[in-house]
This record gives structure tokens, C-alpha cells and sequence, in this order.
């Protein structure tokens, strides 16, 4: 019988020659996650046996990891801010980034009563993580796609977020309303990178990857009705692609945004450009 440690070593081997970047790590989660603990908590319990009704599912696991199927999928779950996700196949992967504009958004000095959009909001993860830290806001998620609709609306309720709704829209296609704000991670990725991205990303939905031959479609789409949808002096915030923040930029201002900004990640990475309605665009924008 294994003990915890002679079975973490064991499956880091075993990711390493399959090229599982960060392998230790991995193995710890995954052996955290079977025996319902912590990953700290293994390091307490290194000697521990491991029964083979432990050992069977950890080698399913330990195999689909080694396949490139996500981390994140197998437990099921990610920390987002401060509250854990329930997340799968039916929406992108929250990614740290995403984490650092939600941060951005939550040092400004709001209004309490706060109407705020999430655009393509996926597993929810972003307008849910706004919802539960400012439960004064009315916060609206909405997503093109019903299954990643599905999953906020499983999160929402598993974390009794109540001042949350969902709406099924291609962008602003079904939005009737304004709002004081709107925030979106819009898929940015070019058609150009299919074949290069990470095989852990693709099992990412890719509706929620791809847009078009510079990934700005979607966001060339959204910025000018997004303009029209903010009530006078609202904000936006967005993440966006490595390489795309002064094209962004260049949209926001021809739209008729004012106060743009955009801020760099914890890489250092032109990521989050922000910006706010102050003036009507102008002729011929």
C-alpha cells in the first residue's frame, strides 16, 4: 500500500515525461482533492497509507492529466477573489487575470446601488465575485452561450448570490436596458494561434477563445454599443490580449470614450483597458 508521499512522488514522475508543466504541484491537488483535504493538510500526513478505493479514481485522474484534460476540470472547482467556483467544459477556465481586473474594479469608490454589466460572462466567476462583494449593486451576466449560462447560474446559487440575473444575448442583441457599468472578457485570441495554444486550452469552448484574424471582432462589435448602453459618466473595464491595447484604445476614443486608461497585470502586461462616457461620439466615428 502507498503511502501520500510515495504516491506524490510517484505521479510527478509520471507528469514530468508527459510534459505537465508545474507536476508536483498538479499531483498534490489531485491527491488534496481525493482525500478531501487540503493540499497543505498532506504535508502532515506524508506517511499515511492510501487505500486502493482512493488509489483507483486517483489514477483515472492521474492519466486524464497526463492527457492534457485541465486541473481545473478534474477537481471541478477553481478559487476565484474569495469565493470557490464550480467550473468544467462548458466555459473558459478563470484565468489569474481575470482575478487582477476584478480586484481593479473593487478599489474604485462606487456608487452603492450600482446597475453593472458582465459581458460574456462564462462561468460567472467575474459578475459573481462583483455581485457578492458589492451586494448593493444589480449585477446582470450575460453570455451568447446556454451552457456557460447554465454554470452561473449554478455558482450564483451555490454561493447564494442574490443580486445576480442572466441573460442569453449575442453581445447587446437582447440587453433592454443601461447601466452604470459594464465589465468584459471577451474572447481575443486570433484564428491565427488555433493551432499553438496549449493543449489544456483547448479544451476551452471555442466560442469562448476566438475572434477573428486579430481576435478583435467581438470587441470591435461590443465598444461602440457598449458606449450607448453606459449611462452618462459610466465605466468600462476589460481584459484584453497581450498586444491589442493600443488598437483598443484607438476603438474606445473613436467611440466617444473619455479617461481611457490601460493598466498592466501582474507580468507587467498592457491588460485592462479602462474607460468612461462623458461625451457623445463624434460625426462620422
Amino acid at each position: 500500500m502507498s503511502t501520500v508521499l510515495e504516491t506524490i512522488d510517484g505521479g510527478t514522475r509520471y507528469l514530468e515525461k508527459r510534459g505537465i508543466e508545474d507536476a508536483r504541484r498538479n499531483m498534490q491537488m489531485l491527491v488534496a482533492h481525493q482525500l478531501d483535504c487540503t493540499r497543505m493538510q498532506l504535508y502532515t500526513q506524508f506517511d499515511r497509507p492510501i487505500d486502493e478505493s482512493d488509489l483507483a479514481p486517483l489514477r483515472v485522474n492521474l492519466k486524464k492529466r497526463g492527457e492534457g484534460i485541465p486541473l481545473q476540470h478534474l477537481l471541478g472547482k477553481v478559487w476565484f477573489h474569495k469565493l470557490e467556483f464550480k467550473t468544467d467544459a462548458r466555459a473558459l477556465i478563470p484565468r489569474p487575470e481575470t482575478e487582477e481586473l476584478a480586484e481593479f474594479i473593487l478599489q474604485w469608490d462606487l456608487s452603492v446601488d450600482s446597475q453593472v454589466l458582465d459581458m460574456g460572462c462564462g462561468s460567472g466567476v467575474l459578475g459573481l465575485t462583483l455581485a457578492s462583494e458589492r451586494p448593493g449593486w444589480q449585477v446582470t451576466l450575460a453570455d451568447i452561450s446556454p451552457d456557460a449560462l447554465a454554470l452561473a447560474r449554478e455558482n450564483a446559487a451555490a454561493q447564494e448570490i442574490p443580486n445576480a440575473r442572466f441573460l442569453q444575448s449575442d453581445l447587446f442583441s437582447a440587453v433592454d436596458s443601461s447601466f452604470d457599468g459594464i465589465v468584459a472578457n471577451l474572447p481575443y485570441v486570433p484564428d491565427s494561434e488555433r493551432a499553438t495554444i496549449s493543449r489544456e486550452v483547448r479544451h476551452d469552448p471555442e466560442l469562448a477563445l476566438f475572434s477573428g484574424h486579430d481576435g478583435l471582432d467581438l470587441i470591435r462589435r461590443f465598444i461602440p454599443d457598449a458606449f450607448h448602453r453606459l449611462n452618462p459618466g459610466g465605466w468600462l473595464a476589460l481584459e484584453i490580449g497581450h498586444d491589442q491595447a493600443s488598437q483598443v484604445a484607438g476603438i474606445l476614443d473613436a467611440c466617444g470614450f473619455t479617461d481611457i486608461e490601460v493598466k498592466t497585470d501582474l507580468s507587467g502586461i498592457a491588460r485592462f483597458p479602462f474607460a468612461r462616457r462623458s461625451r457623445e461620439p463624434a460625426i462620422g466615428s
